[in-house]
């Protein structure tokens, strides 16, 4: 089996489900517009099995398609910051937690310096 295919696989239930309705989400985009799906696969630059597949959730369809989509109906602006540092929240609780963890071992290594110091001087 493809590697992606096995990686298409192992896609969680909801994100999943957030792809199948981005996917709704774009079809309705589209008939709102009143866009064939020819006209509309057209604008994308993609063939009409290619859109129904996109419209229907397919994992497998190309992020760049996606992305063009979005810029049909002026929604590409998120995209940049889909992933940015700022908004990873699993990453921030890790650093978190790497400054928690250091200012507990910066505190101890300090206090076990003033305690040497203090056995030091009372000799």
């Amino acid at each position: 089996m493809p590697k992606t295919a096995r990686a298409l696989l192992q896609l969680p239930p909801s994100t999943l489900g957030a792809i199948e309705k981005l996917g709704a989400d774009l079809a309705v985009a589209r008939l709102r517009r009143k866009e064939s799906l020819r006209a509309w696969a057209q604008r994308l630059g993609v063939t009409v099995p290619t859109l129904q597949r996109l419209e229907a959730g397919d994992p497998a369809v190309g992020i760049g398609i996606v992305a063009t989509a979005l810029w049909l109906i002026k929604r590409d602006g998120e995209l940049g910051n889909l992933a940015a540092p700022e908004h990873d929240q699993g990453a921030i609780e890790m650093d978190v937690r790497e400054a928690i963890a250091l200012g507990r071992a910066r505190a101890q290594s300090s206090a076990e310096a003033r305690l040497r110091a203090a056995d030091k001087s009372g000799r």
